[in-house]
């Protein structure tokens, strides 16, 4: 039923669906069983020494399917019914296929039918078939007698886009699929058929797996691509046309192009490796391999800049967003904070391994530790921002974890540059793949299953969609960067422009740039309120007005559409609230927990915002000058020093 729903679905979607399917002789046995039983005396039913089973097995075929063929499209029919999808049944034989005129008279009857959205369901006709003879294979003619080569034969005729071949195992193996050492091939090239070990035909089957190989080449030297998929796995059959037909990677695909360059499953394995011979370096061999990547991002900072200059002209080119224009952008400056935070990186990094967090006593002579080690095999997705690539690089190695990078298109030269100088510097200790650049457009769900860990940094859509993606795999994601800037009627109104232009205007296309400014009522139609507004106008900065501020003012600005937009761009919006509480409480209504600021000269506010926004009834007044800036996560807290390691239990014993 479930492939009934799929064919439904995508036909409803401007596809031609033809469903080639046998079924005939099984459902044509079981009446005749019935019938046997029936024509049987209660005398032979009690002293038949005949096993039932063994007299069945003597009907012959073409009686059970020209019995079977009713039953199968009357249930067909009531299944296609339900999505009010019309069906047809077409029975071939050879004679059908070596006649040129039946051909076309074959071609022009199932066009027809798939020109009135009709689904034509083709079967061998098994009535009047003739016993299967090898003798005809041998002289070059192709026998229909299996589904699969009877499909094969249809996709040519009919000229198909994509042949689809089911089977009940997840494709084609490089041998038996029962053995433990068998492998799912995910592409198949003609030449490599010579290495494929097959095994036997399954129990309600003709054909076999060197069938559907056969059928499937056929079809691929024609011009039609080819899937082989499971087509019983529950888990699969829900959706297995639907993401066939939507790229997926289901099953094995069949080409006659050989892909460039290793495969995601052998970078994954080969960068599994070299990660694992990185955490067995020395934490100083680690810290030079750091040192060594800020050296060439100064060193090769020309050849970097060049290429992102290639990927911003073709990224305006191609009218990409100015906020991921922004992103994409790299310049000198942003080079060389990269450097000063890899430094500081390295210089933290010596203990990141191996660290103790915890010892507890478990008896005398036991104890227990939690220590940190490697995670594994690491997965980066990020969007249009290359300088993401050397800070989870630099992560990566202080941790001792591989790492697979998959970054926007957008930013693929700036990538392959920024991708050399980690590998040139990992090469310091022969270990150079311990970072790998996939570059390929593999379904994020697939790649997600090769790793331990799959870090999404972009948008929060990005991140749902990998953290949907990932499954069983953990994701380790962030909030959207719907940042707030509260401006107190006690805030020294020089810092908070200060303020208010760096969070906004300095890099609008970060996560934590202020996307909504919040204002005290009392600064309202004040001289403080006009130098805001005039900063944000003099940036070039769009306001969208805030319902409460739009009912103040009767020419205001326009009105924002939602409080909860992350805007990524020179775009922020402004509300006026009655004081700090209701700052608060708009921010913990509308806020994403990432990064919001309260701008203030009393202590009491001060105080109030350090302890995380929650007010606290025993604050007394203390006068100070304080701005806070507080960055907080209400939903995951991971400390620095163990962000990216794992835990490791170790049990040690120890001699008094």
């Amino acid at each position: 039923m479930c492939i009934i729903v799929q064919i439904a679905e995508l036909q409803s979607q401007g596809c031609e669906m033809l469903l080639v399917t046998s079924g005939a002789v099984a459902f044509g046995r079981q009446r005749l069983r019935h019938e046997v039983l029936l024509s049987q005396s209660v005398r032979q039913a009690l002293h038949s020494t005949t096993p039932l089973d063994s007299s069945l097995a003597l009907l012959e075929g073409r009686a059970c399917a020209a019995a079977g063929q009713s039953g199968l499209m009357a249930l067909y029919e009531a299944m296609f019914s339900q999505y009010s999808i019309c069906s047809a049944q077409i029975l071939v034989t050879n004679m059908d296929f070596n006649d040129e005129q039946k051909r076309r008279n074959l071609a022009g009857t199932l066009s027809e039918l798939l020109r009135m959205n009709i689904v034509p369901i083709v079967n061998a006709n098994d009535a009047v078939a003739p016993p299967d003879d090898k003798r005809r294979e041998q002289h070059g003619e192709i026998n229909i007698q299996d589904n699969d080569t009877l499909a094969a034969r249809l996709a040519v005729e009919m000229r198909a886009d994509l042949l689809l071949l089911l089977s009940n195992v997840d494709g084609l193996f490089d041998c038996p699929p029962g053995s433990a050492e068998a492998k799912l091939i995910h592409t198949f090239y003609p030449g490599d058929q010579d290495a494929i070990a097959f095994g036997g035909k399954s129990s309600v089957g003709l054909g076999g797996m060197e069938s559907k190989v056969k059928a499937a080449l056929l079809a691929l030297q024609c011009g039609t691509a080819v899937v082989i998929a499971n087509g019983t796995d529950p888990k699969l059959t829900g959706r297995v046309l639907a993401d066939v037909y939507g790229g997926k990677r289901v099953g094995t695909f069949f080409s006659h192009v050989k892909q460039q360059g290793p495969s995601v499953e052998e970078q994954a394995e080969t960068a599994r490796e070299a990660g694992r011979a990185l955490a067995s370096l020395q934490p100083e061999q680690r810290v030079e391999i750091l040192c060594r990547l800020a050296e060439l991002l100064t060193e090769r900072q020309e050849t970097i800049l060049g290429a992102n200059k290639q990927d911003l002209e073709q990224a305006r080119a191609s009218g990409l967003d100015a906020s991921l224009c922004d992103r994409l952008a790299i310049n000198p400056s942003k080079l060389s904070a990269l450097a000063v935070g890899l430094r500081q990186l390295a210089s933290s990094a010596g203990n990141a391994l191996g660290k103790a967090l915890k010892r507890m006593r478990l008896a005398p002579g036991l104890i227990l530790e939690h220590v940190t080690v490697p995670i594994g095999l690491l997965l980066v997705i990020f969007e249009s921002r290359p300088d993401c690539l050397p800070q989870v690089a630099g992560l990566a190695i202080a941790s001792g974890n591989g790492v697979l990078l998959k970054g926007g298109s957008e930013a693929m030269l700036s990538n392959a540059a920024l991708m050399s100088i980690v590998q040139e510097a990992l090469s310091l200790h022969d270990i150079s793949n311990a970072a790998q650049m996939v570059n390929s457009r593999e379904d994020v769900a697939a790649v997600c299953q090769l790793v331990d860990l799959a870090i999404p940094r972009g948008s929060s859509a990005l991140v749902r969609s990998v953290a949907k993606a990932a499954g069983t795999v953990p994701v380790l994601g962030h909030s959207e960067g719907i940042c707030h800037v509260y401006v107190d009627e006690h805030a020294c109104m020089d810092m908070a422009l200060k303020i208010v232009r760096d969070s906004k205007c300095d890099y609008p296309a970060a996560c934590n740039a202020m996307e909504s400014l919040l204002i005290h009522r009392a600064l309202l139609r004040s001289p403080s309120f006009e130098q805001l507004v005039d900063m944000l106008h003099s940036e070039n900065v769009q306001i969208r007005a805030g319902p409460r501020l739009s009912k103040e003012l009767a020419f205001g600005p326009t009105t924002a559409a939602n409080l909860r937009t992350e805007y990524g761009g020179l775009v922020c919006t402004l509300e006026v609230v009655d004081n700090v509480c209701a700052a608060v409480s708009h921010i913990h209504h509308y806020g994403s927990g990432h990064t919001d600021t309260i701008v203030t000269e009393d202590g009491l506010f001060a105080h109030f915002s350090c302890n995380f926004f929650v007010e606290h009834p025993t604050l007394r007044k203390q006068p100070s000058n304080t701005h806070s800036k507080v960055n907080y996560h209400p939903t995951v807290y991971i400390p620095k020093e163990v962000c990216v390691v794992g835990l490791f239990v170790c049990l040690t014993s120890v001699h008094s």
